[in-house]
């Protein structure tokens, strides 16, 4: 089985990839990377209006930044392209005319209007939406009076009200009436094939075994068999994944954040962290393990763990995730992801040893690179300002302004050049000595001072990195200004 598998992920180049679509991506290339197989990549652009070379681009760009490598597709080539359905026609024209010659399809001159309109009248007396077959029977006469009135006919499957039923690797058997399904377009008037007649004789010729989608295709996925008994074709295996709500059990959009791969990679999401996730919406590893490496994630995966259930966007568990991931890079893999997003926040990052040191103290502490901005704010700012009621309150207080005093004094027995976190904790070792004051109501003022907030980083790196004479000056302005 392993040689035989063959996956393909096949998005329509009409905007960003969508998240939802990333982790159908992430399914099918993992399925081919445990089976050995080969992942497929094909450009689905016959929507002449939407589709764009930039879209295109970004979702090459996206799944790259992912990981998932592709071996064939419309920028590698390979033994059964092209791999863009703009570039087949010719083929899709070919199989139209091997349905026409068995008479398996009609034109239809019904326009979007009238079919609307009769769409609704037929649910308005309780009857099915499926077309009316009102042009299944027109006469040659028929025909020439509705091109001569300036229609354009698409072209239209006749189905033979046939009932399909499919074994589902994930949902199990899945049947439809033939009722239901009714006679469907294949061509529009304007020669472009619709999705479920290309997406069949691609599939079909490109040789693919497994079609691994959301549930959302299920419908889809009778008329598509329909056609495979059609064309006398063996059905590839059909894997309906479940699809991705929001915390509300809405379907996942843009009220419940970033909906684009680019905009998590904007964010600061790590790729591992994302496919990590993605993986885990709907499926699980048997050990129960949710932090798993792509070698293991390649390793485990199969749709036997797949739930039926629909999986919810968690982007609390995303951001936790993505912590661990943070936690676990090399300093010089962080500096290196991070510079941008200093760049972003406006700071300077002229000095490596001072964005070194920055990095190591707040690596624990983000979930988000795109957090560096606000995180690393108490070391470029300027000016010092309480970010709460209780910094407020601290700085007014008598042992406050007792330690800031001291503080200044001794700050005139040491050089500059030998300012250092070793240094600073000397100091405040002596204003511990001079004033009585200890713990937290010596060392929280000192905080509050110069960095405005009553947690943060190790207090003497802190002092470090700001430099001796942004300390002094933070510290005079504590003691001079009163707040509120």
């Amino acid at each position: 089985m392993k040689k035989s598998v063959r996956t393909r992920f096949a998005p329509s180049p009409t905007g960003h990839l969508h998240i939802g679509n990333a982790r159908t991506a992430v399914m099918n290339w993992l399925f081919a990377r445990h089976t050995g197989g080969r992942f497929v990549l094909r450009i689905e652009d016959t929507d002449r209006e939407r589709s764009t070379e930039e879209s295109e681009r970004v979702i090459f760009n996206d799944l790259q930044w992912l990981g998932l490598g592709w071996d064939e597709g419309p920028d590698r080539g390979g033994d059964f392209g092209p791999y863009r359905q703009s570039e087949r026609l010719e083929i899709y024209r070919e199989h139209i005319l091997q349905l026409q010659k068995s008479e398996r399809v009609y034109p239809c001159y019904c326009t979007p209007d009238e079919l609307d309109l009769r769409r609704k009248e037929r649910l308005k007396r309780g009857e099915s939406a499926v077309y009316d077959g009102r042009c299944r029977q027109l006469s040659t006469d028929q025909k020439k009076w509705l091109e001569e009135e300036g229609r354009k006919p698409a072209i239209r499957f006749r189905t033979e009200k046939e009932d399909v039923a499919f074994e589902d690797l994930v949902k199990g058997r899945i049947s439809f009436s033939g009722e239901s399904i009714g006679d469907f377009i294949l061509v529009r008037p304007d020669g472009m094939p619709m999705y479920n007649f290309a997406c069949v004789v691609d599939d079909h010729r490109m040789g693919i075994s497994h079609v691994i989608r959301g549930d959302d295709h299920v419908t889809n996925t009778s008329r598509q068999i329909i056609l495979y008994r059609a064309f006398g074709w063996k059905s590839p295996c059909f894997v309906h994944i479940p699809m991705i709500l929001g915390k509300d059990r809405g379907r996942l959009s843009k009220r419940h954040g970033a909906t684009s791969v680019s905009q998590y990679r904007e964010l600061g999401y790590l790729s591992e962290a994302l496919v990590n996730f993605l993986s885990l919406l709907s499926w699980s590893s048997e050990s129960g393990d949710e932090i798993l490496s792509r070698d293991r994630l390649i390793e485990e995966f199969d749709f036997g763990r797949m739930s039926k259930s629909a999986a919810v966007f968690d982007a609390e568990k995303l951001d936790w995730m993505n912590g661990v991931y943070i936690r676990g890079l090399t300093l010089g893999k962080l500096i290196a992801l991070a510079l941008p997003f200093f760049r972003d926040a406006g700071y300077s990052v002229d000095s490596e040893r001072k964005i070194r040191v920055i990095l190591s103290l707040l690596q624990d502490k983000l979930e988000r690179l795109s957090q560096i901005g606000e995180k690393a704010k108490i070391f470029f700012q300027e000016e010092v300002i309480p970010e709460s009621k209780d910094a407020e309150d601290i700085l007014k207080k008598p042992d406050s302004k007792k330690v800031y005093n001291t503080f200044i004094r001794e700050l005139s027995s040491v050089g500059k050049s030998d300012w250092d976190g070793e240094t600073f904790k000397v100091v405040m070792g002596k204003i511990q000595e001079e004033t009585g004051v200890k713990g937290k109501h010596l060392w929280m003022p000192i905080r509050v001072a110069l960095t405005g907030q009553v947690h943060g980083p190790d207090l003497p790196k802190v002092a470090e990195i700001l430099g001796y004479e942004k300390c002094r000056r933070f510290l005079q302005r504590a003691l001079g200004d009163e707040i509120g």
